[in-house]
């Protein structure tokens, strides 16, 4: 499988080092200067999702200081429509900076100056990380039914009582977790490494407090106390069966490959 990365750097000569260092016989390098061009490969790629492999992209670099704006307005716009893990590559190396960075949805942060080796070393544990995230069976990628719930994780797609739901980037790794291991408590540590691997030395355990209570207020009904995602004290949290969800229902959707 050939991965496709979009790099969006100003900076042609840095871009092109990440290029070079970046693409081989698996990994193939799209490259834009501004939030605009970028935001454009990333559209082309929805409007022709599914008809072949040059307009997928499989992973972001973001640099934040673009002639046209700050990154982190393009990678809001990722959040809301797409599931693809962003690495901001910046200057900005302010605690506050990388803490507003993560918060806002990027999968990692690295700071300029930055060896491109590290570089490499942590897009490719991003895509290991998304190898096998999928379930399949019989060639058909699967989405859950529970309760008033519809999960089609591979399509992106959340609904509740057939509205639909805006999770953030955080928040749908987050509820994948939980759901394909309900019925078990998940350590804090566990969630926290795996939601925001490679990240981990700037996320404490409010940043996982905090994704939790937003999801809830997406998921649960407000007058009532949390029916689906439970605290385990101390230990970490679980997405809880209930009785009505005793009828759970896989159903299958997509294309067969």
């Amino acid at each position: 499988m050939q991965w496709n990365l979009l790099v969006i750097e100003d900076d042609k000569a840095l871009s092109d080092g990440i290029r070079l260092a970046l693409q081989d016989a698996q990994h193939r390098i799209v490259q834009a200067e501004t939030l605009h061009a970028g935001k454009c490969c990333l559209e082309k790629m929805i409007e022709t999702s599914g008809r072949g492999e040059q307009e997928r992209i499989d992973l972001v670099i973001l640099d934040l200081n673009l002639p046209d704006g700050n990154g982190l307005e393009l990678l809001q716009w990722i959040r809301e429509r797409l599931a693809l893990p962003v690495i901001i590559l910046t200057a900005n190396d302010l605690e506050i900076d990388i803490v507003t960075g993560l918060e806002s949805g990027a999968d990692d942060y690295i700071t300029k100056p930055f060896s491109l080796m590290v570089l490499r070393a942590r897009v490719r544990a991003r895509l290991r990380n998304m190898q096998g995230a999928r379930p399949m069976e019989n060639g058909q990628e699967q989405s859950i039914q529970i309760g008033p719930f519809s999960f089609a994780f591979d399509k992106m797609e959340y609904r509740k009582n057939g509205e639909n739901l805006v999770l953030s980037r955080t928040e749908q790794k987050l509820l994948r977790i939980l759901v394909e291991n309900r019925g078990k408590t998940i350590p804090k540590e566990r969630l926290l490494d795996q939601i925001w691997a490679d990240g981990g030395e700037f996320v404490e355990d409010n940043a996982l407090f905090v994704a939790i209570k937003r999801l809830r207020e997406k998921l649960e009904d407000r007058s009532s106390s949390p029916e689906y995602i439970k605290n385990v004290y101390g230990i970490g949290y679980m997405w809880q069966e209930t009785d009505r969800d005793s009828s759970e229902d896989r159903t299958w959707s997509g294309s067969g490959s």
